[in-house]
Formats: C-alpha cells, sequence, structure tokens
C-alpha cells in the first residue's frame, strides 16, 4: 500500500509541475520553467532527504534521557553566593567623573 500511495503522490506532482511549467512558459517563456523546474526539484529532493533522515533515526530511550539529566545535575556546581560586606573585601569604588579619551 505504501508503495501505491508514493506512486500516486509522485504522479500528482509531476501533474502539478507539468501545469505550472506550461503555464510559466506561455507566459514568462522557457527560462522560467526551467528555473521552476530546478527548484522543485530540488525541492523534492530536500523533502525527501528531511524524510529519510527522519525516519533512519533511532527513538532516544527513556532511560537514556533520564541518565542524562541525572549525569548534569552530578555535573552542575552550586557555589555560595559570595558575601561583598565580607572582612578583607575591598568595596565597590563610587562612578566617578567621565573621563576623556581619544576617539
Amino acid at each position: 500500500m505504501r508503495g501505491t500511495r508514493a506512486s500516486a503522490v509522485r504522479m500528482q506532482l509531476g501533474l502539478l509541475l507539468f501545469v505550472v511549467a506550461e503555464l510559466l512558459v506561455s507566459q514568462s517563456g522557457l527560462a522560467g520553467a526551467v528555473a521552476l523546474a530546478a527548484t522543485a526539484a530540488a525541492g523534492a529532493a530536500l523533502l525527501a532527504c528531511a524524510v529519510i533522515a527522519a525516519r533512519c533515526a533511532a527513538p532516544v530511550p527513556p532511560t537514556r534521557i533520564r541518565t542524562a539529566i541525572r549525569d548534569r545535575e552530578r555535573r552542575t556546581a552550586f557555589l555560595p553566593q559570595r558575601d561583598p560586606d565580607a572582612s578583607g573585601r575591598p568595596r565597590p569604588r563610587a562612578p566617578g567623573r567621565l573621563v576623556p579619551t581619544a576617539a
């Protein structure tokens, strides 16, 4: 059944391409039809590659996702917040006048 559906879709796309090419040839000449055919062929090839890549990719098992989240959680370091008023820390400088610089 899958082969029949694919051949029907291919036939319909070919017919649609033929009709659009005829419209372009009658209005804009042969160059427009060639450009449309090349664009349609490139789009169809890109779509076919995307579908094949999506079907070939193996699904990631949920256990691997949980393990990845757990591994990331273990690698995350939580540093304590530093106290800006602690002894030995320099006080932040107050903003001063703008120094004229060479631009």
